[in-house]
C-alpha cells in the first residue's frame, strides 16, 4: 500500500460559548473552530479527510503571563509545521507508518523550540485525524473495524516496548460501543440551580444553564467536577451537588474530580483529599468517585518525589494524568509512578491513545487486583466532526463514560449554515435532535449518547462537508473573536 498527503486546506469558524467556560486559569468565551482538510492518495486513490479542533487558551500550555494571541500563534505553528512536513514526506505504506514519520519529523523541529510535547504532538495529531478519515472513506471501513482489524499497520511495540507482537484485536473489545454515557463538566463558576442565576448573566436559548436543569433535562447520572482547592469551598460545592443527584437522579450515579493542576506538590493535595473525605456530610457521596484528574501541575506530576507520595498513600484514590500525558511514553512512566492510569483525548493523538489503552487492557489483565483507569476527557468538543471523530475513538477504546461538555457551553451546532444542521440532522438524527429554536443539540437521553451512526460511520461524521466555505486561515485573525 502507498498512501501520501497531496495538499491541505485549513478554514476557520469562530464559535461563541454560550456562557463562560472556566477551567484552572483560563475562562473560555469564544474560540476559533479549526478544519484540517487533507486530500490523500491511497493506493492511487484520492479521497478527502477531515479533522477539526477548537484552539482553547490556557491548556496546551499554562503559562499566566501569556495572552490569548500568543497561545493562538504557538497551536497555529504547530499545526503548519505538521502540515508542512505531511506534504513533503514520502509516501508510507500505511497510515501508521506516515503518522509516525510526521511524529518523528515534528519532534526533531521541536527540540529547538519551546514548544512542549503536549503542544506540538496536537498539530500532529490534527494531521493524523485527517488521514485516517481518508483511509476510511477509500477503503470502506469503519474506524473501529479498521482498528481491530489493524488495517492502520500499528506497531505497537514502538509506542509501547511492553506490547511486543500485540495485536489491538487481542486487548480492544471485540466491537465498538453503540452508546456512551455522557460524563457532565461542572465548570468553577457554574451555577448549580436556576436561582443562582443574576438577571445579566442569564442565557435565554432554550437549553439548560444550571446544573440542575441539565440533570432534569439530560437524565445526568455521571458528573465531572472541577475543584478550587480551598476545602471548605469544595466541600461546600460538593455537598451541594450530592444533594442535587441524590434528589434527582437517585442512587445510580457516579462523578469524577478534575485537580486542575493546582498544586506543586503532592502534600497539599492530599490535605484536601483527606480534609473532604473526612467530612461526615459527603460520606455516601465520595464513595461514588470514579477517579482524580490531574491535581498535580504538569511539570512535577511525573517526577520520581511523586512516585514516592503515592507509595506513601496507600489509600489514595485513583488518580490519573491528564495534561501531563505529552509524549508517547508518559502513560506508561505514571503507571510505574503509582498512578490509576491516563487520560484519551483525539488531540493528544490516536495511535498514541490506542497504544495506552492496550497498555492498560494488558496491565488489568496481567495484575487484576490493581485499579486500572483509561477516561475519555474533551476540551469542549462540537460536532459534526471532531466530537463524532472522538466518539467514534472512545467507543472503540471501550470507555463507558466520557466527558461532554460542548454542547454545555456552546449553542447546539447553531453556528453553522442551515444546510450543514440538516446533513447533521439527516445522518446523525439519533445523536442529535431539533431544538425548538431549529438547530440540532446533542440529544442526550437518560444520561446517554446514542452513537450507533458514528461507529456505523468511516471516521465519525461519515458525509461530506466541504469546509472550504469557511474563513481561510490566511484571512483569519484573532480579532475577529471580538473577545
Amino acid at each position: 500500500m502507498s498512501i501520501a498527503i497531496k495538499s491541505i486546506d485549513l478554514n476557520v469558524l469562530n464559535m461563541k460559548a454560550r456562557m463562560p467556560f472556566r477551567y484552572g486559569i483560563a475562562s473560555l468565551v469564544a474560540v476559533p473552530h479549526l478544519f484540517v482538510r487533507a486530500t490523500a492518495e491511497i493506493d492511487g486513490r484520492r479521497e478527502v479527510g477531515l479533522a477539526a479542533d477548537g484552539l482553547p487558551p490556557k491548556w496546551f500550555t499554562k503559562n499566566p503571563d501569556a495572552s490569548f494571541e500568543d497561545d493562538l500563534a504557538e497551536m497555529l505553528a504547530v499545526i503548519r509545521q505538521a502540515c508542512r512536513l505531511s506534504l513533503v514526506a514520502d509516501p508510507a505504506e500505511s497510515v501508521y507508518g506516515f503518522w509516525r514519520e510526521i511524529y518523528n519529523g515534528q519532534e526533531e523541529w521541536a527540540a529547538s523550540t519551546p514548544y512542549p510535547p503536549l503542544l506540538w504532538a496536537f498539530g500532529v495529531s490534527l494531521v493524523e485525524r485527517a488521514l485516517i478519515d481518508a483511509f476510511c472513506r477509500a477503503t470502506g471501513a469503519a474506524f473501529g473495524i479498521a482498528l481491530r482489524e489493524n488495517a492502520f499497520g500499528l506497531r505497537m511495540r514502538e509506542i509501547q516496548p511492553d506490547l511486543e507482537g500485540v495485536e489491538p484485536r487481542s486487548l480492544l473489545p471485540e466491537r465498538a460501543s453503540r452508546s456512551i454515557l455522557a460524563r457532565h463538566t461542572v465548570g468553577l463558576t457554574d451555577p448549580l440551580t436556576d436561582a443562582e442565576i443574576s438577571t445579566d448573566e442569564r442565557v435565554d436559548d432554550g437549553l439548560p444553564q444550571s446544573l440542575e436543569a441539565g440533570i432534569q433535562a439530560y437524565g445526568l447520572s455521571h458528573l465531572k467536577i472541577k475543584l478550587c482547592g480551598d476545602s471548605d469551598q469544595d466541600a461546600e460545592r460538593l455537598r451541594d451537588i450530592a444533594g442535587l443527584m441524590e434528589r434527582h437522579s437517585g442512587s445510580g450515579y457516579a462523578f469524577t474530580l478534575d485537580g486542575n493542576e493546582q498544586y506543586a506538590e503532592m502534600d497539599p493535595f492530599r490535605a484536601l483529599w483527606e480534609s473532604i473525605a473526612a467530612e461526615p456530610s459527603l460520606d455516601g457521596f465520595m464513595g461514588r468517585l470514579l477517579f482524580v484528574e490531574q491535581p498535580l501541575r504538569r511539570d512535577v506530576a511525573l517526577g520520581a518525589a511523586v512516585g514516592r507520595a503515592l507509595r506513601d498513600w496507600p489509600d489514595r484514590p485513583p488518580m490519573i494524568i491528564d495534561e501531563s500525558d505529552g509524549t508517547l511514553t508518559s502513560a506508561a512512566e505514571a503507571l510505574e509512578l503509582g498512578y490509576a492510569g491516563t487520560s484519551h483525548k483525539n488531540c493528544k493523538g490516536i495511535f498514541k491513545g490506542v497504544a495506552s489503552a492496550c497498555l492498560i487492557a494488558d496491565r488489568r489483565k496481567r495484575d487484576p487486583g490493581r485499579a486500572y483507569v483509561l477516561s475519555s476527557e474533551d476540551l469542549g468538543n462540537v460536532g459534526p466532526v471532531a466530537l463524532l471523530q472522538d466518539l467514534a475513538v472512545a467507543a472503540s477504546l471501550g470507555v463507558g463514560h466520557t466527558e461532554r461538555n460542548g454542547h454545555h457551553y456552546f449553542t447546539g451546532l447553531s453556528m453553522y449554515p442551515r444546510d450543514v444542521q440538516a446533513q447533521v440532522l439527516r445522518h446523525h438524527g439519533a445523536l442529535y435532535r431539533r431544538h425548538e429554536a431549529g438547530f440540532p443539540t446533542l440529544d442526550v437521553r437518560g444520561g446517554r449518547l446514542d452513537i450507533g451512526s458514528v461507529v456505523d460511520a468511516p471516521f465519525g461524521y461519515g458525509f461530506d462537508l466541504d469546509t472550504t466555505r469557511f474563513t481561510p486561515l490566511e484571512d483569519w485573525s484573532a480579532a475577529s473573536l471580538d473577545l
